[in-house]
This record gives structure tokens, C-alpha cells and sequence, in this order.
């Protein structure tokens, strides 16, 4: 009897702590939520609501692995229970895993055949899988593939109404209307007409969306000639803080001119500080424009006297990310020593196809930029070494022992990150609070220890870690037992976490970290992740 009373009192403890956890979620505190849930499941392992719930929490803290795990075990506890797989398919998709995401959105369906939600959700997730399938069938080999960098010629691009180009495009539309015309003596009107409307809009496509030529009405910043000077920067942001757009020709010019500064650099660069200099290092800002205006505003602009270092996730989630990448690239442009920028996970291809940039690229630029992008990302460095004594990576550190910042040196960075090795843990690991190595929460690098991160420092005569890649509630933490600091700039994240935004001042010669924080700053009313894929917002 004793037992059996005990075992009822424990069921309904955890119902009141998933109470809790259920209030906790409902105010944006994702990690008491988490604490909370483990309470209510430590009490009842066998209610697969507490797992699924816990499931969800780890999704807002952009947690995967973990919620992949929980939903898992959701599954386990209950078969029948449909949110298992529901947040197992969340998770999965928000890693960019379709196919496995559909399986589990089947499940769904398969469990509540009536539920219009789920219904939804599945027919979008099989047109991700059909555009991917697309995808995969119509890419080029890497060995085969040319750069959209090498076609372009910003120099070439002048002011009269694409007149260079006007003949060309007036010779291939002729073709194309001579090929309809052949087609509908084939195959009859009707598919004639189908493939005339595809026709339309590939050309419409290419003929107006890509004009690049500086119109005469246009106001806005430019440059003049090859070099970016403060104010051209300084009239782009003001620009871009009216929600106005830089012309393309002039978006290609910096883009370009970044591309070509960022592959001469090693993919760890050494930063030096003369004595009695300061230094920035900022987080992430994903994509949070008016949040970076106020941090120069804040700490000052970028120049020699008062340098930078942002450090990686540049983009996605925020929507005004093109504002933000172009501003960082036309500084580094301007000044090239007044601000350095390392690669996060967030710039590769694969995090900006499902979380805003690739969208919004095309939105405010074109299909071509989306493109060069993705080829500039590629040459962003993975890491920074400050006076040979602070190392600056976006992620964490390495699965094994005995990495020196030599290897971190000879990686070859000019490609997609990998999903497994130094590069792919450079930017996804994470720090944890006990000894050791351990699975990642996310899903993809690893986390480690204070035994991992002391002994880094050790081989390679080093003082502290900087890092980034988490939001902190107070736009910081220090672990490690002092020897790590993760740092993160983008105050109220996406809208919803209520967090401050920091960054680091060191002061040279002893570089001492000073941290300033700040809070949230007005922007216009577009929501975060406007652009991001159709299927995701669904689940925001």
C-alpha cells in the first residue's frame, strides 16, 4: 500500500510541476521550463506529454538534438501519441532533415486522419521534399561548378537603361518565342501555352529582376569609383534605417570587393592590439539591423582607432539581414583592420535556405545574389587570435585532444560546412557544465567541458575562449572557471526572449574583458523570420 500511495503522489506532484513548466514556456522561459519538465518526468517517466513538452522547449532555445531525444522517447512511452512524432518533425525540419521530417508529419496524419493542422503541415512538408529532390537532380558536380563571382563585372555596369544588354535579351526572346511556336505544332496549343508561361517568367525573371543599372532617379548612397569611404557607409545606413534599399550595382561592388579581400585571409587570423589600444568583440546578431546601428551608436563606429570583431551568425532570423551583412561587408570594405568577421553555422547555405536570408535576399536584391553570397560566406575565416592570447571561434572546441591553432590554420574553409571534423565543430559546439565530451544538444559538433577548454588553452599558450552561437538572458555568461565567455549582441531574439545584448572591450596590453550590455531597440513592424521557409513559420 505504501508503495502504490507513494507512486500516486508522485503522478500528481508532477502534474502540479507540469503546471509550472507549462507557465514558465507560456512566458517566453524556455530554460526554467526545461528544469521544470525534467522535475514533472523525473516524478513520472511514463507520461509522454512531459517528453513531448520538454520537446519543445529545447526547439525555442534552438536545441534539436535534445528535442529530437525527448520526442524520441515521447514515441516510446506512447506510440499512439501523435505530438511525439509532430515535435520529432519539428525538430527535424528546423535542422533542415525533410525527408525525415516526413516520415514523422505521415505518422501524424496516419494518427488523426482528420486533423486539418496536420494535413497542413504534411502537404507542405512534401513540396520541401520535392523542391529538394529537384534540387538534387538539376546540381552541378563540385568539380564542375563555376563561380557567379567570376561573371560579374561591377565595373561594367553603367547608367543608361540596359542598353549594353538590351540586344542580347531582344535576340533570346525571339528564340524563345520561335521555340512556343515549334512547340505548338508538336504538341498542340494547350501544352504550348503551358510552357509559353514558364518561358515568361524565367525571362521576366532574368530581364527585370536582374537589372543592375544605376537609374537616374535614384538617391541613394553611392560610390564613387572603387573605393567605399565612411560617407558612403554612413548615408547606406541612414538609408537602410528608412527602410530604403542600396542600388544592386552597388551591392555587388561591395560584395565583390569582400570576396576578394576575405580568400587572400588565413583561416585563422592573428589580430594585434598595441598597448594602451581597445578592441570589440560583438556576437551574434542575426540578421537584427537597428540592434548593430545601436551598438556603434553605443560603443562608436568601426575605424583603425576603435576595431571590431564580429563573430559569426550575421544573418537568418532577423529580417533585416541583407542591411546587416551589407553594413559589416562595407566596413570591412572601408577600413579593412576597423573590423574583422568570422563564419558562424548560420552563413552556409543550408541555414539561410530554411531561416530567412536566402528569402530575403531575393526579396531585396535578386537570385543571383543569393548565389554570391553563399560563395562569400565560404570565404569567411573560422577563427581570430587576439595578441596571441584570446581565441575568438563562433562555436566551441573539438571532439579530440592535441588541436593546434596550426591545424585550425591549414583547414581548408572554402566550401559548405561539413556536418562531422574541426570546421563543423568550430562552429557548433557547445560548452557544458560537467567534465568531459558529450553529445550535442543542437544535433550537429559536440559538448565539452571545463577539462576540454583548459587543456585547448594549455596547448597552445592561451588565456581565454570567446565564444558565441547561445543567447544568454544577460547577453552573456562566463564558465570554465573563468576561461570561457560566451558572448551574444542580438537583445530580444527574435521578438520573444526578452534577453540583453552584449559585447567585450578588451583593453590591451592585459586585455582584460570589460562587458557592456544593452537592451532591445525599436524596429519597423517586420516580424522576424518574414522571409524564412514557408513550411518553418508555420511552426513559429
Amino acid at each position: 500500500m505504501p508503495s502504490m500511495d507513494n507512486e500516486s503522489s508522485n503522478v500528481s506532484q508532477a502534474e502540479e510541476i507540469k503546471v509550472q513548466a507549462n507557465e514558465a514556456f507560456k512566458a517566453h522561459k524556455y530554460g526554467q521550463a526545461i528544469d521544470l519538465y525534467t522535475q514533472a518526468i523525473e516524478l513520472n517517466s511514463q507520461n509522454a506529454v512531459y517528453w513531448a513538452n520538454r520537446a519543445f522547449a529545447h526547439t525555442k532555445l534552438e536545441e534539436y538534438g535534445s528535442a529530437m531525444q525527448d520526442a524520441t522517447k515521447a514515441i516510446e512511452v506512447d506510440p499512439k501519441y501523435s505530438k511525439g512524432y509532430y515535435r520529432r518533425g519539428a525538430a527535424y525540419l528546423a535542422m533542415g532533415k525533410f525527408k525525415e521530417a516526413l516520415k514523422d508529419f505521415q505518422q501524424v496524419k496516419k494518427i488523426c486522419p482528420n486533423d486539418p493542422d496536420a494535413t497542413k503541415k504534411l502537404k507542405e512538408c512534401e513540396k520541401a521534399v520535392m523542391k529538394l529532390k529537384f534540387e538534387e537532380a538539376i546540381s552541378v558536380p563540385e568539380s564542375e561548378r563555376r563561380f557567379v563571382a567570376d561573371s560579374i563585372d561591377y565595373h561594367s555596369i553603367g547608367t543608361s537603361p540596359r542598353s549594353s544588354s538590351m540586344p542580347t535579351q531582344v535576340g533570346i526572346a525571339a528564340v524563345a518565342v520561335a521555340f512556343v511556336a515549334v512547340l505548338a505544332m508538336m504538341l498542340g496549343a494547350a501544352a504550348a501555352t503551358m510552357v509559353a508561361a514558364v518561358v515568361v517568367v524565367v525571362l521576366g525573371t532574368w530581364w527585370w529582376g536582374g537589372s543592375t543599372e544605376v537609374e537616374p532617379q535614384y538617391s541613394g548612397a553611392k560610390i564613387e569609383g572603387d573605393v567605399v569611404t565612411l560617407d558612403f557607409v554612413k548615408k547606406m545606413m541612414d538609408d537602410f534605417k528608412n527602410q530604403k534599399c542600396l542600388h544592386k550595382r552597388y551591392a555587388f561592388q561591395i560584395v565583390l570587393q569582400m570576396r576578394k579581400m576575405l580568400r587572400s585571409q588565413p583561416s585563422l587570423v592573428d589580430i594585434n592590439v598595441p598597448d594602451g589600444s581597445h578592441f570589440t568583440v560583438c556576437g551574434d546578431v542575426h540578421g537584427q539591423f537597428y540592434d548593430l546601428i545601436n551598438i556603434f551608436e553605443l560603443n562608436g563606429l568601426p575605424s583603425e582607432e576603435n576595431p571590431y570583431l564580429f563573430n559569426g551568425d550575421f544573418v537568418d532570423r532577423g529580417s533585416f539581414s541583407v542591411e546587416v551583412i551589407l553594413t559589416l561587408f562595407a566596413l570591412k570594405c572601408m577600413c579593412p583592420s576597423a573590423i574583422y568577421l568570422a563564419r558562424g553555422n548560420h552563413e552556409s547555405r543550408s541555414m539561410n535556405k530554411i531561416y530567412g536570408f536566402e528569402g530575403e535576399v531575393r526579396s531585396k536584391l535578386s537570385e543571383k545574389f543569393v548565389e554570391l553570397f553563399a560563395e562569400v560566406f565560404c570565404c569567411l575565416p573560422l577563427a581570430h587570435v587576439i595578441n596571441q592570447k584570446v581565441f575568438v571561434v563562433h562555436g566551441g572546441l573539438f571532439s579530440v585532444d592535441g588541436v593546434k591553432l596550426s591545424d585550425i590554420k591549414a583547414i581548408d574553409r572554402f566550401c559548405e560546412p561539413p556536418e562531422e571534423g574541426l570546421m563543423c565543430e568550430l562552429l557548433w559546439s557547445d560548452p557544458q557544465p560537467f567534465p568531459g565530451r558529450g553529445p550535442s544538444k543542437r544535433g550537429v559538433g559536440l559538448s565539452f567541458g571545463a577539462d576540454v577548454t583548459r587543456k585547448f588553452l594549455q596547448d597552445n599558450n592561451l588565456d581565454l575562449i570567446v565564444r558565441s552561437h547561445e543567447v544568454k538572458d544577460e547577453g552573456y555568461e562566463i564558465e570554465h572557471d573563468g576561461k570561457l565567455i560566451t558572448i551574444f549582441s542580438a537583445p530580444n531574439y527574435c521578438d520573444q526572449m526578452g534577453n540583453k545584448g552584449a559585447y567585450i572591450r578588451f583593453e590591451a596590453p592585459d586585455l582584460k574583458p570589460n562587458i557592456v550590455t544593452f537592451s532591445a531597440v525599436p524596429h519597423p513592424d517586420v516580424k522576424p523570420m518574414a522571409y524564412a521557409n514557408n513550411f518553418l513559420r508555420m511552426f513559429q
